[in-house]
C-alpha cells in the first residue's frame, strides 16, 4: 500500500496486516447501513442579530500581504468563522504571504534514515524492550546474552551489547521529545526561633518541560494536518443545531492582536495520583497539556496531542503540623507559583504573535491563551482559592449550593480581598484570602471561568457511585433493616454478574461488592445498574438514576437536571439524606454553561502511560528522575514507528479496536477464517442448530436470486464461521481518529472454552416493516455461514428475532423492552446488521437463582432491556 513501510517476514503476516490496516474496497451496500456524515459541517443556518456579525478591522491584521476577501481560509463550509483571528499564513518571520501559496518544504529526515539506531530492526527492537515489553535492565542483558549465541556461528552480534548500550542510544536519539527542566521552591517567611517545623526547612523541586516547546511539537505534526483548526467557528447539524464536539474559542479569541493570527488555547489538567499503597503510599502530581485547536476525535485516540508537562511538587509534614495555617497556605500558594512558572515561558506570546509551523507545513502567527482547567472538586478548590464545601463557580452559600447564585469573577474577588477581613471572606463568600491565583499573572485568564469539571471524578465517580449508588444501599438498610438489605444487595449483585458479555464491557463476576474502586468500575457500573435495582427499590429511585445518566443535548441536559432534581427528593422523604447542598452534584448546573463557552468537558488522561507504568518499571529508588527520563522518550515522534498500526496488530484478536484512517461507510463482515472442520452440509447444520425447518429457510433466502422458481433446494456445502466484524462510525466512543470503531459479534458453540455465547445485533429493515427503534428490529445471532450459490458468495445469519413489547421507551429506565420470539427465526445477509446490540434481563420483583449466570441468561428470562448505556453509540441509537 503507497505510504506504508510495515516490513513481513511472511505471506501470513502481510495478510493479516492488511486485513486489519487496509481493508479491502467495500460493497455495494444497501441504504439501511449508516452512512459516514458527508461533509464534516453542514452550512451555519442565517443570522438574524446584528449582534452577532463579525467585521474585519478597516486597517487590516497588520503589514504586508493580505488576501482576497473571496478566498476562503477556513477549512470549508458550513461553520462560521472569526475573521478577527482568520489564521491567515505567513513567512518565518511573521510576514502575511499569498495565500494560495505551497508551503516550503520540510526538511525532516527520511524514512530510511535510522540515526542513532544501525537498523530498522535496531529501532524496532529498542521500542519493544522500552516500550511495550518494559523489561529490565537485567533481562535485557539475558535476552541479549542469549541472541549473540545464536549469532556468534556467523560471526554477527545483536543491535546492542547490553542494556547500557540501548539506553545511551535512546538517549542520543536525535528527535526525542521536550528536555526536562526543573526548579525549586521553599518557605521564604517567618520561622520560629525554635522547633522549626519541617516543612519550613524543606526544599520542594518541581520538574516540567517547556510548554511552549511541547505545543509547537503539536503544531508542527504533519499528522494533524487536515484534523486541526486554525480559526475559531461555529458548528451546526443538518437541524441548524449548534454541535460542541470540538473546541470552538469564539468566545475569549476577541483580543484585537490577534487579527490574522491563530488563537492557540491551552487545555490543562492536573490530578493527583496513588501509584502505591502498600509501599509508602507512593503520590504523585502530574499536569497534562492539550490545545484545543485540535480535532477531539485526535484527543482521544492519544496521538501526540496531549502530552506531560510536568510534576508538581507534593509539601508533606507531620502529622503534628499538618493542620497548620501556615502550612496549608503555603501548600496553597506553592501550587499556584509553581504553575505560574510553568507558563511563564508562553506569557509573551499571548500579547505578541509566535511563529509557529503548523501541520499543513504553512507558518502561522499564533497567540497563546489559557483555555479550561480540567479538574476534580479537590483540585478545583486548591485551584480558585476557595473553601472546601463552596463552589468554585459560583457564590452560592455552601448549605444552599442549588440557589441560584451569581457567578465568580476575578475582578469580584480581588475587590473583597481587598475590601473584607479573611475572616468575613472564609465564612460569607467561602474566599482563602491568602492565596492568589495563578492565572492572575496571565491576560485573558480567569481561574473562575476556565474551570471545567472532570466527568470521572464529579460525575460517574461523586454524582453516581458516591452518591447515588450508595445513598440505595442506604435506603434498603433504612427500610429493611441490615439483615434483609444485605439479601437484597447480593440478589442486586447477583444480577449484575448475570449481565451477558458485550464488546468493551467490564465484567463483575461477583457482583459489585468490591471495596476499591477504579474509574473504570465506576463507567462499567453506570452501564447495568439500572436494570439490576429495578424491582427492589421505589420507582422515583429509579428515575433519578435514569435522569443522572441521560443527557443528549444542552436542552434535555437542562430537562434531565430539572427531573433528577425533582426525583431525588425520595431519598430525603425516606430519611436517607438531609440535604442535596453536595458540590459534586452542583457542578450539574454549570455543565451547560462550560459547554456553551469551550466543548465538551471530557478528555483522557494520562496515568497509566506517563506515571503508573515509567513507575512501576522504575527501581523504586528516587523513581521520579527514573521516569521522567522514561517520559521523554518519545519513539512515535521519530516518524519512522507507525505505533497505531502496531498496537491494532499486537492486539487483533480484541473484542472492540479503534479503527484508525478516515471515516468509511458501515459494513459488516465475517471473520477472516472459519471454524475449524467448518464445513458441513445442509441437513448436518440444521441438526447441530436444532432446526428442522433450515433447508426450507436457505431457499426462502435465496428466492430472490433463483433463475428459475422451480430451482431445486440448495444442498450444497456450508461454511461456519464463528464471528462477524461490525464496523462503524462512532466518534463518542474509542476509535480511531476518524471516528470508526470495530467490534467482533460472536455466535460460536464454546466461547474461551467454556459455553456458547450469541451475541444480539441490531438489524436494519426495510420500510415494509415497522420498529420502534428507528428501523433496527433486535435478534439474536444463532450461526454465522457462508454459501456459494450460483456463482456468488453469500455471507449469512441464522437470527431469532425479538418483539417490542411497546412502541415507546420504558418510563423508568428511558429503554425500549422486547420479548424473544421462540419460533420467529430467519436467515439474512450480514449486510443487513447494523452492530451488536446489549441486551439485560428484565429481573422483576423476585431474587434471581444462583444458577443463572451470564452465559445461559438470554435463555432464561421472557422479557429484555435494549441497553442503551452501553456506550455512546448505543446511547445515540437507543
Amino acid at each position: 500500500m503507497p505510504g506504508c513501510k510495515r516490513i513481513f517476514k511472511n505471506k501470513s503476516g502481510q495478510t493479516k496486516h492488511m486485513r486489519m490496516l487496509h481493508p479491502r474496497p467495500l460493497r455495494n451496500h444497501r441504504t439501511f447501513h449508516q452512512a459516514a456524515p458527508a461533509p464534516p459541517r453542514s452550512p451555519s443556518p442565517e443570522r438574524h442579530n446584528e449582534d452577532d456579525a463579525l467585521h474585519l478591522d478597516e486597517n487590516g491584521p497588520g503589514d504586508g500581504f493580505m488576501p482576497d476577501p473571496d478566498i476562503e481560509n477556513g477549512p470549508g463550509d458550513g461553520f462560521m468563522p472569526d475573521p478577527d483571528t482568520s489564521g491567515l499564513k505567513c513567512n518565518i518571520n511573521g510576514d502575511f504571504i499569498d495565500q494560495n501559496s505551497p508551503p516550503p518544504l520540510r526538511t525532516d529526515a527520511l524514512p530510511t534514515d535510522w540515526v542513532p539506531y544501525e537498523s530498522r530492526v535496531a529501532f524496532e527492537t529498542a521500542e519493544f524492550l522500552f516500550t511495550r515489553n518494559q523489561m529490565s535492565a537485567g533481562q535485557i542483558d539475558t535476552l541479549l546474552d542469549l541472541w549473540a549465541a545464536t549469532l556468534i556461528q556467523y560471526d554477527d552480534s545483536p543491535p546492542f551489547a547490553s542494556h547500557r548500550d540501548l539506553y545511551d542510544t535512546i538517549d542520543s536519539t536525535p528527535l526525542g521529545d521536550v528536555a526536562w527542566e526543573s526548579f525549586s521552591m521553599s518557605y521564604k517567611g517567618v520561622k520560629p526561633a525554635e522547633n522549626v517545623p519541617p516543612w519550613m526547612k524543606a526544599t520542594y523541586e518541581v520538574w516540567f518541560r517547556d510548554p511552549r516547546l511541547l505545543i509547537h511539537n503539536i503544531l508542527a505534526n504533519p499528522d494533524f494536518d487536515g484534523e486541526i483548526e486554525y480559526t475559531p467557528y461555529r458548528d451546526y447539524d443538518d437541524n441548524n443545531q449548534r454541535c460542541f464536539k470540538n473546541f470552538s474559542p469564539d468566545k475569549i479569541a476577541k483580543d484585537p492582536e490577534m487579527h490574522g493570527s491563530t488563537f492557540v488555547p491551552l487545555i490543562v489538567g492536573s490530578d493527583k495520583t496513588t501509584v502505591s499503597v502498600a509501599t509508602g503510599h507512593t503520590e504523585y502530581h502530574p499536569l497534562y497539556l492539550s490545545i484545543g485547536n485540535v480535532f477531539n476525535s485526535v484527543r482521544r485516540a492519544h496521538r501526540n496531542s496531549l502530552v506531560l508537562v510536568g510534576f508538581l511538587a507534593i509539601p508533606t509534614t507531620t502529622k503534628e503540623h499538618a493542620d497548620d495555617v501556615d502550612f496549608r497556605n503555603f501548600r496553597r500558594q506553592l501550587f499556584h507559583s509553581s504553575l505560574a512558572n510553568i507558563f511563564k515561558s508562553l506569557k509573551k506570546n499571548m500579547t505578541t504573535p509566535d511563529v509557529v509551523r503548523c501541520p499543513d507545513g504553512h507558518y502561522r502567527r499564533v497567540i497563546y491563551g489559557l483555555g479550561p482547567y480540567i479538574a476534580d472538586y479537590p483540585e478545583q478548590v486548591l485551584l480558585s482559592g476557595i473553601v472546601t464545601g463552596w463552589c468554585p463557580k459560583c457564590l452560592n452559600n455552601r448549605n444552599a449550593l442549588d440557589g441560584d447564585g451569581l457567578l465568580r469573577r476575578r475582578e469580584h474577588t480581588d475587590l473583597l480581598v481587598q475590601e473584607l477581613q479573611h475572616k468575613q471572606l472564609w465564612y460569607e463568600y467561602g474566599i482563602v484570602g491568602d492565596v492568589v491565583p495563578f492565572t492572575n499573572d496571565f491576560a485573558r485568564a480567569d481561574i473562575h471561568e476556565l474551570l471545567s469539571p472532570d466527568l470521572l471524578h464529579q460525575i460517574i465517580k461523586g454524582t453516581f457511585k458516591d452518591h447515588l449508588v450508595d445513598w440505595v444501599g442506604e435506603y434498603l438498610e433504612h427500610t429493611h433493616g441490615k439483615a434483609r438489605a444485605a439479601e437484597i444487595q447480593d440478589d442486586i449483585d447477583r444480577r449484575i454478574a448475570a449481565v451477558a458479555p458485550f464488546a468493551g464491557l467490564r465484567r463483575f463476576p461477583e457482583g459489585r461488592g468490591f471495596s476499591q474502586w477504579t474509574g473504570d468500575d465506576s463507567k462499567a457500573l453506570m452501564k447495568v445498574y439500572l436494570p439490576a435495582i429495578r424491582g427492589h427499590v421505589p420507582r422515583d429511585i429509579i428515575r433519578s438514576i435514569h435522569e443522572a445518566l441521560t443527557v443528549d443535548d444542552l436542552v434535555q441536559l437542562q430537562d434531565a437536571l430539572d427531573r433528577f432534581h425533582q426525583y431525588r427528593e425520595v431519598f430525603k422523604t425516606t430519611g436517607v439524606r438531609l440535604t442535596f447542598s453536595l458540590p459534586h452534584q452542583h457542578s450539574l448546573q454549570h455543565y451547560a454553561r462550560m459547554i456553551l463557552a469551550f466543548w465538551s468537558t471530557q478528555w483522557p488522561l494520562l496515568h497509566i502511560k506517563a506515571v503508573k507504568e515509567p513507575w512501576r518499571r522504575s527501581s523504586r529508588y528516587k523513581a521520579l528522575g527514573q521516569m521522567l527520563l522514561t517520559n521523554q522518550h518519545d519513539f512515535e515522534a521519530r516518524g519512522m514507528l507507525h505505533w497505531i498500526m502496531l498496537k491494532n496488530l499486537f492486539y487483533r484478536s480484541s473484542t472492540l479496536t479503534s479503527l484508525t484512517g478516515p471515516t468509511v461507510e458501515a459494513h459488516v463482515e465475517l471473520a477472516a477464517k472459519p471454524i475449524s472442520g467448518g464445513a458441513c452440509d445442509v441437513p448436518t447444520l440444521a441438526l447441530a442448530l436444532g432446526l428442522p425447518e433450515f433447508p426450507a429457510l436457505i431457499q426462502q433466502f435465496l428466492m430472490p436470486h433463483l433463475t428459475l422458481a422451480t430451482a431445486p433446494a440448495f444442498m450444497g456445502r456450508i461454511v461456519i464461521y464463528s464471528s462477524a466484524a461490525a464496523s462503524f462510525y462512532a466518534p463518542s466512543d474509542l476509535s480511531g481518529t476518524g471516528g470508526m470503531r470495530r467490534e467482533h459479534i460472536r455466535a460460536t458453540t464454546s466461547w474461551r472454552g467454556g459455553p456458547a455465547r450469541n451475541d444480539c445485533v441490531f438489524v436494519s429493515m426495510n420500510d415494509e416493516v415497522s420498529c420502534s427503534l428507528d428501523g433496527l428490529a433486535i435478534a439474536r445471532v444463532l450461526c454465522f455461514f457462508g454459501l456459494q450459490y450460483q456463482g456468488k458468495y453469500f455471507q449469512c445469519a441464522v437470527v431469532q428475532w425479538f418483539s417490542y413489547v411497546t412502541d415507546s421507551r420504558d418510563p423508568d429506565t428511558g429503554m425500549y423492552i422486547v420479548t424473544p420470539s421462540t419460533n420467529d427465526v430467519s436467515i439474512i445477509h450480514i449486510d443487513c446488521i447494523f452492530r451488536a446490540a446489549h441486551l439485560i434481563p428484565v429481573y422483576g420483583n423476585n431474587f434471581i437463582p444462583c444458577e443463572i449466570t451470564l452465559h445461559n441468561s438470554h435463555n432464561m428470562f421472557r422479557a429484555f432491556y435494549i441497553n442503551k448505556y452501553a456506550d455512546h453509540h448505543a446511547f445515540e441509537i437507543g
